[in-house]
């Protein structure tokens, strides 16, 4: 008999059913691998777990549809892990299983693969383990290592190539590459003999981890190889992924490199997982259960192996693991950071007005003088934190927002000479007409990167220019040669020697986004921009231009994140407020979100329900059927009773096939009554 997990989400199947194995089937089925079985009168796809001799089932078994692959896709470190992370975010195993395991590509199957590996499959017995043949060395010397700034640097390598598993939360630090950093860290992985598990925010960052994996003496993995690195990102495509997914849970590449869903992939005796850029939205899952891969490395990292979580800013659940001695910082002394960061000025209200009236300006005359004294010695950056032309745009009268006749969202303009359009629906507005007074000219109340790049463009037309979005296209790196780069938040490309100065304008905009990490997220874009700048002693200078809290600025200006997440997690304890609390979400109509929070039975504080939506047409009541949200706050050490029992009620309304509601467990987006 076979212990088959379907594929199925509903709550209330979320465990093995026993099958019969077909004596034609028996050598094939083994746990790990697919195969398809009937359930309730149709074919369903299914992974075997285990293999029994008797069954609890008191009714007839139904023995196995088919065997889709002999090839085992579910080995018993990533079944572990995915049950782990199905407990701790109130999911579903098959939930869970679907982002672990890509789709089977049988073409990539069917290929030419070496019969064994040095390595072997990626089964939880090797996790953490020594290869006997790779005897554990020493690491990189520390005077030539780009880890030997920071404190504590140099001490986790030795004790990650020693085999030992230390925790480390690591600020890096400007003009130094993070992927070269993050490079010597899985170099040491391999010199004790493991593998290595690095989860970065976007195929852009993957390329830049390979390219100083290959410069490390770490190549890629190639079909006949028998190590190296893989890129394992879901844009590369069905086949490209399995086969880098097959590469990994074969035993042949033992260092993965990939976006968030890479954090659940087999890595033979892994020694070391990264993060980098953990406060990067990117991280977070959009699909159920929404697990975040930092936590589901930390989840990995307890198993046995080494943890880095790193960026040019400290997150502040990432401080909080420094906070309770769980991890330790490697960061630099304050006088190498001043020696390589550049200098800093927020251009705010009081050092504007000066200026008189032109302080009003959106590029006023410091940054201006700073964008061109900075043309006369190399590049400059200029951020922008909206995409597109004119992004928004309101009566000319009466500064009412324009809104789309249609669907009433927002218009925008796509160009000068283009037409109003809705920015929801698409709708074009030409013959737009106020509302509130009739008016029929526009104005703009929020200007893109494009009408940004243009007016540069007019301000210095001696100037190269360059645009960098995902609109006009991202670019990697830029020639040193004097140009004006214009880019939206993320895609600041790369120059060699850095940028002569940056110019990061309508700071209110990427500090006033509502959220609760809406202040930890404009850090972490300004200071991504900041670190592509040359040292202050080298004439590096970073303008800030807008009205953004003091806190926040002077984070920026001092180059000390670390201390601004100090400050926000000591807030947030005080309010309750996550990391410093667990917090979980419940979605739905009324009377379901109602009725959830009745049958809870652990401890916790409820906030709301609140309206979540607007109302529903055509509905005798609407306010019942109206969304709502309800918060559940709870201190960590009642978490898991909580999670756990909000599971088992879904599972409870699932059975009864009650109306459903929406869980998320430790969400990014809070909204507390």
């Amino acid at each position: 008999m076979a212990r088959v997990v379907v594929d199925l989400s509903q709550p209330h199947l979320d465990r093995a059913f026993d099958y019969l194995v077909p004596e034609a089937m028996s050598a094939g089925v083994r746990a790990g691998v697919r195969v398809k079985v009937r359930f309730a009168g149709r074919d369903v796809d299914g992974w075997v777990v285990d293999r029994v001799e008797d069954s609890d089932h008191e009714g007839t078994l139904v023995p196995l549809r088919r065997l889709v692959s002999d090839e085992v896709v579910l080995g018993p470190q990533v079944l572990d892990l995915a049950r782990a992370v199905a407990r701790r975010w109130a999911g579903t195993l098959p939930d869970v299983l679907r982002l672990a395991i890509p789709p089977r590509h049988a073409r990539v199957e069917r290929e030419e693969w070496p019969t064994s590996s040095p390595a072997g499959p990626a089964t939880d017995d090797a996790v953490g383990g020594r290869d006997p043949e790779h005897p554990a060395h020493s690491a990189a010397d520390p005077e030539r290592s780009a880890w030997w700034p920071l404190h504590g640097g140099a001490a986790f390598l030795r004790r990650v190539a020693g085999g030992e598993n230390p925790r480390a939360v690591w600020q890096a630090l400007p003009g130094v590459d993070w992927a070269v950093q993050v490079a010597e860290a899985v170099d040491a992985a391999r010199q004790g003999g493991r593998g290595a598990l690095v989860v970065v925010p976007s195929a852009r960052e993957v390329e830049q981890v390979l390219t100083a994996l290959g410069e490390a003496g770490v190549e890629t993995w190639t079909p006949g190889r028998d190590s190296g690195a893989v890129r394992l990102v879901a844009d590369d495509g069905p086949a490209a992924r399995y086969r880098a997914f097959l590469a990994a849970a074969r035993g042949f590449a033992d260092v993965v490199v990939g976006t968030r869903g890479a954090a659940l992939a087999p890595v033979a005796r892994l020694g070391l997982v990264v993060c980098w850029d953990d406060s990067d939205p990117l991280h977070s899952e959009p699909r159920a259960p929404y697990p975040h891969a930092r936590d589901v490395l930390s989840m990995r990292a307890d198993a046995g192996a080494a943890l880095l979580v790193g960026g040019y800013v400290r997150s502040v659940a990432a401080h909080r693991w420094v906070a309770e001695g769980t991890a330790h910082p490697v960061i630099a002394d304050r006088a190498e950071v001043r020696t390589r960061a550049p200098r800093v000025v927020h251009l705010d209200r009081a050092e504007l007005a000066r200026e008189g009236p032109a302080a009003a300006a959106r590029l006023p005359s410091s940054a201006w003088r700073t964008v061109r004294d900075g043309l006369e010695r190399g590049p400059v950056l200029v951020q922008v934190p909206r995409a597109g032309y004119l992004p928004g745009v309101a009566c000319a009268r009466c500064r009412t927002a324009a809104r789309c006749g249609v669907c009433s969202g927002p218009l925008r303009l796509a160009s000068s000479h283009a037409a109003p359009a809705c920015g929801w629906c698409g709708a074009l507005a030409g013959m737009w007409r106020c509302t509130e007074c009739g008016h029929t000219g526009l104005r703009a109340t929020a200007v893109g990167a494009e009408r940004t790049a243009e007016e540069l463009g007019r301000a210095f037309p001696g100037a190269a220019l360059r645009r960098s979005s995902a609109r006009t296209g991202v670019l990697d790196t830029v020639p040193s040669s004097p140009s004006l780069v214009v880019a939206t938040q993320g895609a600041e490309p790369r120059v060699t020697g850095g940028y002569a100065a940056a110019v990061l304008l309508d700071a209110s905009v990427t500090a006033g986004r509502p959220g609760l990490g809406a202040s930890e997220a404009a850090l972490r874009h300004w200071f991504a921009a900041a670190a592509l700048v040359r040292p202050s002693g080298d004439g590096g200078v970073v303008a800030l231009v807008g009205e953004v809290p003091t806190s926040l600025a002077g984070a920026l200006v001092r180059w000390d994140p670390a201390g601004f997440a100090a400050r926000e997690l000591a807030e947030r304890t005080e309010l309750g407020l996550p990391p410093a609390a667990h917090l979980a979400t419940v979605e739905g109509e009324r009377a379901a979100v109602s009725a959830v929070l009745a049958a809870l039975r652990a401890p916790t504080t409820v906030r709301g329900p609140v309206p979540s939506g607007p109302l529903p047409d055509g509905l005798l009541d609407p306010e019942q059927s109206r969304p709502v949200r309800a918060v559940l706050q709870t201190p960590w050490s009642g978490a898991a009773a909580v999670v756990a029992d909000l599971a088992a009620v879904v599972a409870t309304r699932s059975a009864h096939r009650e109306r459903p509601v929406r869980v998320r467990v430790e969400p990014d987006d809070v909204g507390v009554a």
